[in-house]
Parts: C-alpha cells; structure tokens; sequence
C-alpha cells in the first residue's frame, strides 16, 4: 500500500515499514521517528546508520547482535527508541522488520 510520509509517497507494508529501501530519506526518518514521540539525534543517527549497513551487508539483526556490537549499551538502545528499540528503530532507518521481532 501507499502512505505519504513526509510530503512523499511511499510504499509500506501493513506495519508500516518501508517497501523499498531506496525511497527513504533523512525527512521521512523524521516523520516516522515524530509519529513514535521520538526527535531524533546523533546518538539516533549512529543508531540508524549502524542498522542501515547491517541491512545492507544482509546481517540479521537481533538485540543480541546490538549488544554484542558495543555501538550502544543496551539500556540506552532502550531508552532512545522506545516501544520495542529494535522494531521501532528498524521502522525509522527504513529497513525492514528484523525476524528476531515479533
């Protein structure tokens, strides 16, 4: 389906999370982060970056994975994107669901 995020059409799935990778921008990551509460930051940004090239490297992704990464302690991971950290910051970056999410 078709959602206008950021003055952009965009094709998302049921739960919202981006189709296709290479529509998303900075703007839409804003959008997505204020409709969660959230106003994102470099710590954010490093986040999704991060996650961004893990996709890209096709690495599955698991809260685990984060906090064995060390890119964040995971009480922070928590606390930054709230909700379910790993689902809602995957949303954001415009990546798909990891399957470790339920």
């Amino acid at each position: 389906m078709e959602k206008v995020i950021a003055n952009i059409p965009v094709k998302v799935n049921e739960q919202g999370y981006l189709l296709d990778f290479s529509q998303w921008n900075e703007d839409i990551a804003r959008e997505l982060a204020r409709e969660k509460g959230i106003v994102l930051t470099d710590e954010h940004w490093r986040i999704i970056r991060y996650l961004q090239e893990k996709h890209k490297a096709d690495e599955p992704l698991s809260i685990r994975g984060i906090k064995k990464s060390g890119i964040i302690p995971i009480k922070e991971f928590y606390r930054l994107f709230p909700g379910g950290p790993l689902k809602v910051a995957s949303l954001i970056a415009g990546i798909p669901k990891p399957k470790s999410c339920l």
